[in-house]
């Protein structure tokens, strides 16, 4: 007999945009919610000092419990499924979109619009910077439009990052320090950053992660956190389309089922394991899957692909201090003209080429001093690091399915992913190719220096989609707040729910969307 648990409300999986949703949630309402989690609870501060170490010494995974054995997905980017999610060991970057990324179809007649504007986000992205933490600098309003500043001042740029701005800016392109959720004083209980260059496991707290959230809500006894338990599906009510409970089983005891019962659901598990749960939840009304009555769950997966150049350039730069930190530029996602090219802007100071070797350009073995002052030779001018994102427009075949061989332990079919470009992008790529390089020339011509390398992105990077937002039930799976339109209870927040990926990492505009999906399930909530 399955064991049963109730609340008002049950979110489903615990990653940031599961964080910002209830912690806004448990602020403005008394509504009882339940987070329910697959993987692990890490929550281990203090033992960051020692995992980071053995990370800096041997290359070990610091986060090794991060993932369920045997839960992963063809075509997946990763497989970080605990609480906190992958924003346990994210690098805390947080880009907002520009105003552009919301219109595309009306600016340029290519993609599609979103239900929503830059400025209806614009308070929650102010809301999910204060929520986080997020250190930045003020561009250019004409890229960097915002009605507020930034909650905390940025961090102090590296001097070999100031002497990059100075080389870049030579080209006329206004550069500016990325925007970050690591603490540039200390704020909320937090932290300075030490710029000690582990962003993937900050060892003091300085840079935002998830847990801090949830063991703040868990302190003051606002939530109940089920870790462990994975959610299989969701079951619908008998006379309506609501859904009654969810079927979860405890990983520590896997023969027991568990129902979680409220009166409202809401799936955070991001753009991979939202949409799968949906398609793993058919029955007879719901032959295809929950919220698929439009047929577009598990559709419109997208993401951005870039490309890197590595250039000598002519400073004299000491690599290995805040290697992390980065510049920007805003000013190619701006509208330039009627076709749609559209890329951010990035510069890294970068050791490429610039470490030790025991061999010379020749390939002829080198010992003793020889090493040295070849190498003391070919560090006289530095290396930086510049890429740029672009947005790829995706096509409804651009999708998640099940799996119709490969199962998780127990028994439940695998997501496979596939991304498909739409036909805008493929007949866009060449002109954006060409377009992303002549910009790398341009900075290279006016500052000096020479290329040494270049790398493109083979796979899409910030993945997002899946169940996508729209004003119309026949294009899209939830409405412009996150409700399903099938459902009336259901909800869907964060990544899977963007209509496009943009040009730049999409973390805090769905944290910023899950903040708004919050908002508007308020006034349904115990006040």
């Amino acid at each position: 007999m399955a064991t049963t648990i109730e609340a008002d409300v049950v979110v489903i999986g615990a990653g940031i945009t599961a964080a910002m949703f209830v912690e806004r949630l448990a602020e403005t309402t008394d509504a009882t919610i339940i987070v329910v989690e697959g993987g692990d609870r890490i929550f281990n501060l203090d033992d960051r000092f020692a995992e980071r170490e053995r990370f800096l010494n041997y290359r070990e995974n610091p986060w090794p419990n991060d993932h369920i054995d045997g839960q992963t997905a063809d075509g997946i980017l990763s497989r970080s499924m605990s609480v906190g999610g992958l924003a346990m060991h994210w690098g805390g970057v947080t880009p907002r979109f520009s105003p552009e990324d919301f219109h595309l179809n009306s600016l340029y007649g290519v993609g599609y619009d979103w239900p929503l504007t830059y400025d209806e986000l614009d308070p929650f992205y102010q809301e999910a910077e204060e929520r986080m933490g997020v250190a930045g600098e003020q561009g250019p309003a004409e890229y960097d439009r915002r009605a507020k500043d930034y909650p905390l001042p940025p961090t102090p740029l590296s001097y070999n990052l100031t002497r990059l701005k100075g080389w870049a800016e030579k080209s006329g392109i206004p550069f500016w320090q990325t925007p970050a959720a690591k603490l540039s004083e200390p704020y909320r209980g937090r932290n300075v950053c030490m710029r000690c260059d582990t962003c993937n496991i900050c060892p003091t707290g300085a840079k935002y992660s998830p847990d801090f959230s949830f063991i703040n809500l868990l302190d003051a006894g606002r939530i109940d956190l089920h870790s462990r338990r994975l959610v299989r599906k969701l079951v619908l009510q008998a006379d309506s389309d609501g859904v009654e409970y969810a079927v979860a089983l405890d990983r520590d005891n896997p023969e027991e089922e568990i129902h979680y019962r409220a009166s409202t659901f809401v799936v955070a598990a991001g753009y991979c394991w939202s949409p799968h749960l949906l398609l793993n939840s058919a029955n007879s009304r719901y032959p295809d899957g929950l919220a698929n009555r439009s047929g577009n769950v598990g559709k419109y997966m997208t993401g951005h692909r870039g490309i890197n150049r590595f250039v000598e350039v002519p400073e004299k730069l000491y690599p290995g201090v805040y290697t992390e930190q980065s510049l920007l530029s805003k000013r190619f996602q701006a509208k330039e003209g009627d076709q749609y090219i559209r890329h951010d802007m990035r510069i890294w100071e970068s050791d490429f080429a610039r470490r030790a070797q025991l061999t010379d350009s020749e390939g002829k073995l080198m010992l003793g001093d020889a090493i040295l002052d070849e190498w003391r030779e070919r560090s006289a001018t530095g290396v930086a690091h510049l890429r740029s994102y672009y947005d790829v427009i995706p096509a409804k075949e651009s999708s998640l399915t099940l799996s119709s061989t490969d199962t998780n332990p127990w028994g439940d079919p695998l997501p496979v992913i596939r991304f498909v470009d739409s036909d805008w992008t493929r007949d866009l790529l060449d002109d954006t190719k060409a377009s992303i390089r002549s910009k790398f020339d341009e900075i290279i011509a006016a500052g000096g220096g020479r290329s040494l390398a270049e790398r493109e992105y083979p796979t899409h990077d910030h993945p997002c989609g899946g169940c996508r937002m729209g004003a119309d039930p026949a294009t899209s799976v939830v409405d412009p707040f996150g409700r399903t339109h099938d459902h009336q209870n259901l909800w869907i927040v964060g990544t899977p729910t963007l209509v496009s990926a943009g040009c730049n990492n999409g973390t805090l505009t769905f944290s910023a969307l899950a903040l708004r999906s919050a908002a508007a399930l308020t006034d349904e909530l115990p006040a």
